[in-house]
């Protein structure tokens, strides 16, 4: 793991109720900051707000939301000391409208005269009901001890899975040229996505991207010039200097213009009025962008990008992702798909030294031909239309196949049948985008906060619960 998960900012509101031991819920509290420390969690305590540090009183829960706005907090924690205030709770995370992680440590036996000190899990019930009551989305940890393995993995699925949130809604995607003509797959509704979800686009013509490879020519040379040589260091370069520098000033130029406007994605109209202006095709300047965290989608496919923010996000930005399309089944596999795309799969999911060259379809340079390292994958995409939006969602691992040109890696999926039928029947298309990481459940717990309904391909959703309640799960479907 990385240290993307210290980014994340999170709220934690220990609470307690008056009836059970006050020391006890302290205690509790205490042992829970301490935990934090210990994992390097980035968190904001309330520890000033009262003397005990605690949530159960009305007014200081005004004054714990106003410190968490402040904090611009990515997701609230509320661990139960003792039974909790539930109201309390559900009143703090309705006005935070942030992810919310719900847990308590496990209660101990009853002392030798009968006495219980907190029944902290009988609490957990009661301010789940609660927070249902008060329309509020939760993140159920199960009643584990501090030093249990569930308390670990649940509280970083939990970060994992504000990352998601805060990206999707704070996303705004550069679009650099309308979509192609002849793709009306990728068509997306601008105006749905702003009120729905507050994705925004930043939609710019193409000239505007050739003047900014000018711009980048004239004024940062030098920084021109170190891409080149990072090609030339990292990748094969089939293709002459004066191609190879109109790809490096194209890199330059992209991550400009997504700085200009504020853009943490970028779609792409990457062929064929943009060859006809710079010679080449954009590929390999996307693969370059995206082998630097910042997604850069084919075809000007909003939906695509959307998705490959989200499963950047969901490994806390440690792996990258490669947008693909689904292309044709294995010859001898019968759940075997080919995975392709001409060129803009990150450099460090090769197995091998990325070549720049000519694409399978076009005449142009500028593309670029790898096959993917193996092993486990999640295969994802968002899609929607007529305004109902869902998330497509499963596993898949890498298989021997056939050579071809592009990026590319053969993948095996457990029915391919029942996969294929999904993609055809919809709302997807062609594209998804595919890590090497194990995402499932943290996506799928996302989607409750976004607004976006989680589509399993496979039959595994009891799997994908049960592992997000703490239990030790294999998904082993393929």
């Amino acid at each position: 793991m990385g240290d993307g998960y210290k980014q994340i900012k999170i709220g934690m509101a220990p609470t307690r109720r008056s009836i059970f031991s006050a020391p006890d819920a302290i205690k509790y509290a205490n042992l829970t900051r301490a935990k934090l420390d210990e994992l390097g969690v980035n968190y904001v305590d309330i520890t000033d707000i009262n003397e005990e540090g605690l949530l159960y009183d009305d007014e200081d829960r005004k004054k714990i939301a106003a410190k968490f706005k402040a904090e611009k907090i990515d997701g609230l924690f509320l661990p139960h000391g003792n039974f909790g205030t539930e109201y309390e709770c559900a009143r703090l995370a309705k006005e935070l409208d942030v992810p919310v992680l719900l847990w308590g440590p496990r209660d101990e036996a009853p002392l030798e005269n009968g006495i219980r000190l907190r029944d902290t899990q009988c609490g957990l019930f009661a301010t789940g009901k609660v927070l249902r009551r008060f329309d509020v989305p939760f993140t159920y940890m199960t009643n584990c001890r501090l030093d249990d393995p569930e308390f670990k993995r649940g509280l970083f699925d939990f970060l994992a899975v504000c990352n998601v949130v805060k990206k999707f809604r704070n996303m705004r995607i550069l679009q650099i040229g309308p979509r192609p003509f002849d793709f009306w797959s990728t068509m997306c509704n601008e105006g749905e996505l702003l009120e729905k979800f507050n994705i925004q686009l930043a939609p710019i013509p193409l000239p505007e991207l050739t003047d900014a490879m000018k711009d980048a020519e004239k004024n940062e040379p030098d920084v021109v010039d170190s891409v080149v040589a990072y090609c030339h260091e990292n990748m094969t370069c089939d293709i002459s200097e004066e191609l190879l520098r109109n790809v490096a000033s194209l890199k330059v130029a992209m991550r400009n213009l997504a700085t200009k406007y504020g853009a943490s994605a970028i779609v792409i109209q990457c062929w064929n009025a943009l060859q006809g202006q710079i010679g080449i095709m954009p590929c390999a300047a996307n693969a370059l962008l995206n082998e630097e965290g910042l997604p850069v989608v084919c075809e000007t496919d909003v939906h695509g990008a959307i998705s490959q923010v989200l499963a950047e996000a969901a490994t806390l930005g440690d792996t990258r992702a490669m947008f693909a399309d689904w292309t044709v089944r294995h010859p001898t596999n019968d759940n075997g798909e080919l995975l392709q795309h001409c060129g803009p799969w990150p450099i460090s999911v090769a197995r091998e030294k990325p070549t720049i060259c000519v694409p399978v379809a076009f005449d142009h340079n500028g593309a670029v031909s790898a096959e993917a390292k193996p092993g486990k994958l999640t295969i994802m995409r968002v899609d929607g239309d007529h305004g109902e939006y869902s998330m497509l969602l499963g596993h898949a691992k890498g298989c021997d196949g056939p050579f071809t040109k592009g990026t590319y890696l053969w993948i095996e999926v457990n029915n391919l049948k029942r996969l294929e039928a999904k993609v055809v029947e919809g709302p997807y298309i062609h594209h998804c985008v595919a890590i090497h990481a194990d995402i499932v459940p943290i996506l799928y717990e996302a989607c409750k906060y976004i607004g976006i309904k989680p589509d399993l391909y496979d039959p595994i959703e009891d799997k994908v619960k049960a592992y997000l309640h703490g239990e030790d799960v294999t998904f082993d479907e393929v």
